[in-house]
């Protein structure tokens, strides 16, 4: 195939296509910032030698029309298009985002061809071609966006009804459980029920938060955090109180300053240190504490929460703050709360996303949280966010006290 001929070009030129392609990749946020070259490129070097491999064979008009209408002949595997698209679902990308990818891509291809062809007589040509596939992409992008808006409002009545008709009686149990446990006038077996009660109802409560916040990522406005400031230690001091008191059979220690100021949402980074600490206790050996420690580095905090058993293995760290992906993994045990290997990293007896949303809170807060594991330093969650976020003025906050 001649390389002035499209199929050519383009695999005579992928490097500066996927160039191209990449640097917009980047102005997308947040999900881009957080990925390396590798995967910002995952499979669009797939679906590139796929286009080619198409243009350079035979077309009827019959094949012609079935691809203009999306229904062209496909093979029993993935495609690579199909295989970026749940990718780029799980890093959090909008359907507006993933769409403006394909308008890249393809306004790529075109550009670098027409100046591939500036001395050729049919340069006007392409021109035109890349001017009329911008106006299609745009009418799609904006058609998209009114689909999005749509989903949204839907999304958000939904989100309203199932707030007020599950929390609500939920927490009437929490109380009417609390308030039986405590009573010193009813059998024992009584008091033990109600604790049952009690713990069920408060799992309950939390797997309907999960599930709020997870769908306020992916079709909402993005989980809410009211910032205020406070002191970061105390936060964390209060917590790990907490699990110590739920978790007896676990040792935690903690190493924070005596006082640690920060501009924050009280509640969502206690979210957050919750299920940092406890996925740290669930997968960590009895045998060895979980570590916590939080310190001031410059304008910023750093929380570390170390825990010593399996590692996880290198090829599922990127995925470990996937949502739902746990619970794929973990369809073939046997029992739904029955041990499974680290290396999976699957959060039992939840819907497997509070990994995701803890690094969507520390997002929301301008930070980030990454995950560093290995047989002999254990497995250990780095949280980094300013102490500070940005929009707040040059408000002074008091030196940390050791």
């Amino acid at each position: 195939m001649p390389a002035h001929r499209l199929s050519g070009f383009i695999r005579n030129n992928m490097e500066p296509i996927l160039q191209a392609w990449e640097d917009f990749a980047r102005t997308i946020e947040p999900p881009a910032l957080s990925m390396d070259d590798a995967e910002l490129r995952d499979h669009a070097r797939q679906m590139l030698h796929a286009i080619s491999a198409d243009l350079a064979m035979p077309q009827s008009e019959h094949e012609r029309s079935a691809k203009s209408r999306g229904l062209g002949k496909r093979g029993v595997d993935d495609t690579a298009a199909e295989t970026h698209a749940e990718a780029r679902l799980l890093s959090g990308y909008t359907v507006v985002q993933l769409v403006s990818e394909y308008r890249a891509l393809r306004s790529s291809v075109l550009t670098l061809w027409a100046a591939a062809l500036a001395g050729d007589a049919h340069a006007t040509h392409m021109e035109d071609v890349a001017r009329f596939n911008e106006a299609i992409d745009q009418a799609l992008a904006e058609s998209v966006a009114r689909y999005e808006l749509m989903v949204k409002q839907t999304q958000n009545m939904f989100l309203a009804i199932l707030g007020h008709d599950l929390r609500n009686p939920l927490g009437t149990v929490v109380t009417g459980s609390s308030f039986l446990m405590q009573a010193l006038d009813i059998a024992p077996k009584y008091v033990l029920a109600a604790t049952r009660m009690f713990n069920s109802a408060r799992r309950m409560s939390k797997l309907i938060n999960d599930l709020l916040d997870f769908t306020r990522t992916h079709l909402g406005p993005g989980i809410p955090i009211r910032v205020r400031q406070g002191s970061l230690a105390a936060v964390c001091d209060e917590v790990v109180n907490e699990l110590r008191t739920s978790h007896p059979e676990h040792l935690i220690e903690l190493s924070i300053p005596s006082h640690l100021d920060a501009i924050f949402d009280e509640g969502r980074i206690a979210q957050v240190l919750s299920n940092l600490i406890g996925n740290a206790i669930q997968y960590g050996s009895l045998e060895t504490p979980v570590k916590v420690s939080m310190r001031a580095s410059g304008a910023d905090v750093i929380i570390e929460v170390n825990n010593h058993g399996l590692p996880v293995a290198p090829d599922k760290l990127a995925a470990v703050f996937d949502p739902m992906v746990r619970i794929a993994a973990g369809v073939h045990a046997a029992d739904g709360d029955a041990t499974v290997s680290s290396n999976n990293y699957i959060e039992r007896t939840s819907l497997g996303i509070g990994l995701y949303i803890s690094r969507q809170i520390v997002q929301a807060h301008g930070g980030t949280i990454s995950l560093a594991s290995t047989q002999a330093e254990g497995t250990t969650f780095t949280v980094t966010m300013p102490r500070m976020p940005t929009g707040f003025g040059d408000t002074a906050l008091p030196a940390t006290r050791q």
